[in-house]
């Protein structure tokens, strides 16, 4: 039978969240229990370093961290040499500490960053600071302007610079909303010939006009002086710059479609006592908004919108759409492939794809600027080069991928650019070979060039401070390591500076002497520790986190595999296996959230009160795969776009392909699998229970996607496209589409103020597994919760019904079935 479980949780402000978790037991960890796992981590465990950065003068590193076991993280302090344990920084202290994030100009000499609304310059030689702007209005947006002379910033839509010589700011632009006022003179005959009549009739009204115009001629010389008026209209504005030259200001201008329908979700449990509506987003497929560039010629008064309909390939159609022209096979039902068939897209072949810009990007001697171009289906990446004096651009780069443009240095937006030293050449990351590495291009001779190569991914690229060498992170050695690199500006050969399995994230000092680092390992939570910015130098700890309960238990140190797929693809997995395995006994499977997410790799998860419910398994004599299905991240193109239109196909047969292994090479039993997961890990989790019922007998399906035309535009878009033009990707990857096919216990969790996977989404599910009359499922709500959960007492609910389901239903009636209390 189904079960709907609803869990009151009221919250009160004054109460912390850990007066919901149980009192810590005097004794070690072990035996692990869901009741003990799933504690406040902060209460029990410790929390790692955060957020690390260095002080501007190097002497101190400052970092998120909570020892003390309070509500949340505070900041700390500690000297790089480690003479010292870290200190807590006091309020007092924190008031005076420069923001941490900020812009430098060019020479590193002077750092502009916003607190609290204001503009503030801070000089690296003399650690002082100077406060730019004090008003009630917000300032934002802070940056170097001038080739550094100057300081600019946005107000109200408008840009400003200061100059620090001076102190006199500047106002550069006037945008204003609405349209331009409509001229007061008469533009009827009629009422023409009355107005000329009364001026040569009566000498009063005659010189009162003659002083009104020289009124409006004064007026219009003092504005000669200001800028030029702007009138937006319906529209936006925003990444207003000025140019080195101070010639050109540079904006991109928004239209936001008209009647947008948003998503409420209500929120059952609050202070008010009353159903409060939460307004979250559209759905994939609603109009979005439609950008251009902008450019302000301040010498000719005159402003331009810049074209771009040169762009090679922008008149290019998507590839998935020829699909719609012949028969379609499809794996989906017959009645929902007949009707996405019905629901071709009418679309021109020769219109013009929709384009985003980002930039300007000045190169550090103000003499050129490059823009990065994205078609909104992210199908397209343009680099040009720009020439604000005649508003010509020239094509530098493109990079095309059928599916979507993406990867590390990548992403949905400008992705990571910049000049090079020689202010010549342009550097950027780029996917063409497969693999995220770093490129330059000539902006002249458009020249192209690779600075890395090989089977592995760029994750971060930034220069050093003396523009002499690029500091890298990158999994070179191993899909599941991060270590941090060394390479000429010019590129040539990989230094490797850390050495330790794991993963390595580094924050370089101001004098590039130094290294803080944040390093875990896969049984070892994150720490900060230092080193020399040299090769073979050696980690020192700064920190110690984990609690002497947490480190009592010996957790385990999966083994990291490959599963051989059905289509001949590697894919990586963590596997983790009892002592002694008991022939023909049970396994779960394992799948992590977003999709484009890497977990089965050498360093502490994300998914921490997973992996510590995943050795709660293996005590009771499961074997868990966590696998890096088609979608993931870490391992190159062909892997992210994996899923492209269709979520369910390779994502999943990889997991079914997972549980052959264990039944083939680790003698799982085949009639005792079991699979859970959260978010993309419960859509999978959903498609797995019905379309593959005689695989996995039981699962859990916590916050799931049910039906991918109710998720969001940003995600859902890239790899489906919208609904209405591929409307059979939507039906072959919608769990709803499936639900017939449910045979084994199926578990479904979700957060009932979820702003990000809706509960509606459940709700629509459930209800369509009660009109097929199912009953091997359960659905358990919590009123209190988003998408991630965030009480203790949620997620020991939450994981003692997973525990439960797969103690009852992979487990030999008569075995073990207790939750685990």
């Amino acid at each position: 039978m189904h079960k709907f479980y609803f869990l009151g949780l009221l919250l009160l402000a004054a109460e912390p969240s850990m007066a919901q978790a149980p009192a810590a037991p005097a004794a070690g960890l072990a035996p692990l229990t869901v009741d003990k796992i799933m504690r406040d981590p902060a209460q029990w465990m410790g929390t790692s370093p955060a957020n690390v950065y260095w002080g501007e003068d190097g002497r101190r590193i400052y970092f998120s961290w909570n020892p003390t076991k309070e509500r949340r993280d505070s900041l700390y302090q500690v000297a790089p040499t480690g003479s010292a344990a870290p200190r807590k920084v006091s309020v007092r202290e924190q008031r005076a500490l420069p923001a941490s994030s900020g812009v430098y100009n060019a020479a590193y000499t002077r750092k502009v960053y916003e607190r609290d609304g204001d503009i503030y310059l801070l000089d690296l030689k003399t650690q002082k600071v100077r406060r730019v702007t004090n008003t009630a209005e917000r300032e934002s947006n802070p940056t170097f302007a001038m080739l550094g002379q100057l300081v600019s910033y946005v107000r109200a839509q408008n840009l400003y610079t200061w100059d620090p010589s001076t102190g006199e700011t500047t106002q550069r632009t006037d945008f204003r909303k609405g349209s331009k006022p409509a001229s007061t003179l008469p533009t009827d005959k009629a009422e023409r010939y009355l107005r000329a009549q009364q001026l040569a009739l009566f000498d009063v009204v005659r010189l009162r006009d003659q002083d009104r115009q020289a009124r409006e001629r004064q007026q219009k010389a003092l504005a000669g002086l200001q800028p030029k008026i702007i009138y937006l209209g319906t529209q936006s504005v925003d990444n207003l710059q000025l140019s080195p030259d101070g010639r050109y200001v540079t904006y991109r201008l928004g239209q936001e479609p008209k009647d947008t329908k948003v998503a409420l979700v209500p929120s059952f449990v609050t202070a008010s006592g009353f159903t409060e509506d939460i307004s979250t987003r559209t759905k994939v497929g609603a109009s979005q908004t439609a950008y251009e560039m902008g450019l302000y010629d301040i010498a000719r008064d005159t402003t331009f919108v810049l074209g771009y309909t040169e762009l090679k390939g922008l008149d290019e159609q998507p590839a998935y759409r020829k699909e719609y022209k012949m028969p379609v096979k499809s794996p989906m039902p017959a009645d929902s492939a007949k009707a996405a068939m019905a629901r071709k897209p009418k679309k021109s072949a020769t219109e013009l794809r929709r384009v985003q810009p980002f930039g300007p990007y000045w190169s550090t001697d103000g003499k050129q600027a490059f823009l990065v171009m994205r078609t909104a289906d992210n199908k397209d990446r343009w680099i040009v080069s720009l020439d604000p004096a005649t508003q010509k651009i020239k094509l530098l780069d493109r990079q095309h991928d059928d599916a979507w443009i993406s990867g590390p240095g990548i992403g949905n937006g400008p992705g990571n650019v910049g000049w090079m030293p020689d202010n010549r050449r342009v550097w950027f990351q780029s996917e063409e070979t497969g693999y995220s590495h770093l490129y330059t291009v000539d902006a002249t001779s458009g020249q192209k060039k690779a600075l890395t190569s090989g089977k592995f991914e760029i994750q971060s690229a930034e220069l050093s401070r003396d523009r002499k060498t690029w500091y890298l992170i990158a999994n070179a050695t191993h899909p599941g390591e991060q270590h941090f690199y060394h390479l000429p500006v010019n590129g040539g050969k990989l230094e490797q500076l850390t050495t330790r399995p794991g993963a390595h994230e580094v924050t370089v000092s101001p004098d590039g002497r130094t290294l803080a680092v944040r390093y875990s390992y896969t049984n070892k939570p994150w720490e900060l520790y230092v080193m020399d910015n040299k090769p073979k130098a050696k980690m020192r700890q700064l920190t110690h986190s984990t609690s002497a309960e947490f480190e009592s238990y010996a957790w385990r140190d999966p083994e990291i595999i490959t599963i051989k797929a059905r289509d001949g693809a590697d894919v990586y997995a963590r596997l983790y296996r009892p002592a002694s395995p008991v022939a023909q006994g049970p396994a779960v499977i394992f799948v992590h959230g977003a999709g484009y997410l890497q977990n089965a790799h050498k360093y502490w998860s994300n998914y921490s009160r997973e992996y510590m419910f995943h050795n709660l398994l293996v005590d009771k004599g499961y074997t868990v795969l966590d696998i890096d299905y088609r979608g993931s991240a870490g391992y190159g193109r062909e892997v992210r776009t994996g899923i492209y239109r269709y979520m369910g196909g390779k994502d999943l047969t990889d997991h079914v392909d997972g549980a052959k292994l264990l039944t083939e090479k680790y003698g799982v039993s085949p009639e005792r699998m079991g699979i859970y997961g959260g978010s993309y890990g419960g859509f999978i989790t959903l498609m797995a229970m019905f379309t593959q019922p005689d695989v996995f007998r039981a699962g859990a399906a916590l916050r799931s996607v049910t039906d991918w035309a109710h998720y969001n535009h940003g995600y859902t878009d890239n790899i489906l496209n919208e609904p209405y033009n591929d409307s059979i990707a939507y039906a072959r990857s919608s769990p709803i589409n499936y639900a017939s096919g449910l045979k084994g216990a199926l578990l479904m969790c979700h957060g009932m103020v979820d702003t990000n996977v809706h509960f509606q989404d459940i709700v629509r599910l459930s209800q369509r597994l009660i009109e097929l009359k199912k009953d091997n499922w359960e659905l358990a709500v919590y009123p209190v919760e988003d998408h991630g959960f965030i009480e203790p007492s949620s997620w020991t609910d939450e994981y003692k019904r997973i525990l439960k389901l797969f103690e009852t239903n992979l487990k030999p009636a008569g075995g073990n079935g207790s939750a685990g209390q």
